[in-house]
C-alpha cells in the first residue's frame, strides 16, 4: 500500500543520539513565522533558543529583514521559513553521522 507522502509529517523525527538537538531561532517580536518555524523546530525533536535580534544591533543589523533565522550546531540553516522536508533530511543526516 503507497504511503502518504505527508504522513511522516506527523510524527516527530527520533533525536540524535538519542538527545535533543539544539537550535537558535533569531528572531523578534510579533514574527508569525518565527512562531511557524518554533513549531516545526519542536515538532522535530529539537530545543529551541530564541534570541530576539531587536536586543542586539550586531544581530539587528545582521538579520533584519531575514527573519526567522535559525542556527543548527553552529551553522545558518534556514532563513525565512524552515522547510521541514529539508530539515528532516538534516537530522536524517546527522543522525547518520553519528552512527559512524
Amino acid at each position: 500500500m503507497p504511503q502518504n507522502p505527508e504522513t511522516h509529517l506527523l510524527v516527530p523525527n527520533p533525536t540524535v543520539a538519542g538527545m535533543a538537538q539544539k537550535a537558535v531561532l533569531y528572531t523578534r517580536q510579533d514574527c508569525h513565522l518565527c512562531e511557524q518555524a518554533r513549531q516545526v523546530l519542536e515538532r522535530n525533536g529539537f530545543r529551541v533558543e530564541s534570541v530576539d535580534i531587536d536586543r542586539d544591533e550586531s544581530l539587528r543589523q545582521q538579520f533584519d529583514l531575514c527573519v526567522p533565522v535559525v542556527e543548527i550546531n553552529g551553522r545558518v540553516r534556514f532563513r525565512g521559513r524552515v522547510n521541514e522536508i529539508l530539515l528532516r533530511r538534516l537530522v536524517d543526516h546527522q543522525k547518520q553521522g553519528s552512527q559512524d
